[in-house]
């Protein structure tokens, strides 16, 4: 894959300078900011304020649920005035593996509410699927608007931000293209997160823009800037297994 972005600035954020830590019960990774661990580098991205990657430890099966998440499963709450939540791992011998992920919301007082969605890995191994776009009524929607929470892209979980996510699963010599911006956006300069989670295999590696310094390894990020809406970006699974990668597109 040739270099086709040359305006933009790639910076890898490599996965051992994350902040981490074992609760036992938890354990996680910090891209940016969290809890104890501060970074005054990393400490937002755009509307990006926290990606977590964790593995929480067997659970206990007899607890109550409120829902049951599975592979490929996105839950989306909005905090907004306040709520409660918490999650476990039923499972009784695995680990579950999940991202935690937070973004500044373009407005202060919103009401709570949560969507769940799936995702299905065949359509993420065509192409990346987006997976949240912009509320369609933007920061100034109606009562009417909120209720009926419908995002800016058909398909997708609306969220509160001028930001959107995708994720794709890429084999090994594929390369996939994210169009930067689209349809619910309003800035068109842009910033770009790009995350590639571990696996058990650890074998997954991909490059950015067909940019040797930009190879990254499972656990590694990459902030990408100075980019604008209609900009293409490419990444390409340079490893030797599929390789699940998040994007994240803010303003």
């Amino acid at each position: 894959m040739s270099k086709t972005l040359r305006h933009a600035r790639i910076s890898p954020h490599r996965s051992g300078t994350r902040g981490h830590s074992d609760h036992g019960w938890l354990n996680t990774y910090h891209s940016f900011s969290f809890a104890d661990w501060y970074n005054p580098d990393y400490t937002h991205f755009g509307a990006l304020r926290v990606l977590n990657e964790d593995r929480g430890a067997e659970g206990d099966a007899s607890a109550d649920q409120f829902y049951r998440m599975h592979r490929g499963d996105v839950q989306f709450t909005t905090g907004g005035t306040g709520i409660a939540h918490s999650e476990m791992n039923e499972h009784q011998r695995d680990t579950v593996h999940f991202l935690q992920i937070w973004a500044i919301p373009w407005k202060r007082g919103l009401p709570p509410n949560y969507h769940t969605r799936h995702f299905d890995d065949d359509a993420k191994r065509a192409a990346f699927v987006p997976i949240l776009s912009p509320l369609k009524g933007g920061p100034d929607a109606s009562v009417a608007e909120e209720k009926a929470a419908e995002p800016a892209v058909e398909g997708t979980i609306p969220i509160h931000a001028d930001l959107v996510m995708g994720a794709g699963i890429i084999a090994p010599g594929r390369a996939f293209e994210w169009s930067i911006g689209g349809r619910g956006t309003t800035q068109t300069k842009r910033k770009v997160f790009v995350h590639l989670p571990m696996t058990k295999s650890g074998k997954a590696k991909i490059r950015i823009d067909g940019r040797d310094d930009a190879v990254l390894s499972e656990g590694d990020g990459a902030f990408i800037d100075a980019v604008h809406a209609g900009d293409k970006l490419g990444v390409e699974s340079v490893g030797e297994a599929e390789a699940e990668v998040i994007v994240l597109d803010t303003a």
